[in-house]
């Protein structure tokens, strides 16, 4: 089983969150125990952000075993359509943003499953992809 990990559960983790740490860390050691764990181009970017270095963010998504695995074209695109959509439905410009949009489309295309915190999006918008949510 493959599982795509949103930003929230580990940024969680890196700057323990009191309210979501550990359920958060609790989620990554499942996931990592049923198989791969990967994050997107966005994910790398919001959470390498928050580190020292690139170098210092790589060591610390290492020691999680999290994989890095970029996006394809086609899941892009996908990420594009339904955003587009949100936005044609009224959806508000700093309500949603694209990126969130990537996330979910990366982890249809490329996961069997999205640990996130932000269920009621990523169910309303990706209907077939798994959500798994930290405990």
């Amino acid at each position: 089983m493959t599982t795509a990990v949103d930003s929230a559960v580990l940024i969680d983790v890196f700057q323990a969150e009191p309210a979501w740490a550990a359920r958060s860390a609790d989620a990554l050691d499942a996931a990592s125990r049923a198989g791969r764990v990967t994050v997107c181009d966005v994910v790398w970017a919001e959470v390498a952000g928050r580190f020292a270095s690139p170098s210092a963010a790589a060591a610390a998504l290492s020691t999680l075993d999290i994989e890095f695995d970029p996006m394809t074209a086609l899941a892009a695109a996908d990420a594009g359509r339904l955003w587009r959509a949100f936005r044609d439905a009224g959806g508000g410009r700093r309500e949603r943003i694209v990126a969130d949009f990537m996330v979910g489309a990366h982890a249809l295309h490329h996961a069997d499953a999205l640990l996130t915190r932000d269920r009621g999006f990523y169910r309303r918008y990706f209907k077939r992809l798994r959500i798994i949510e930290p405990g």
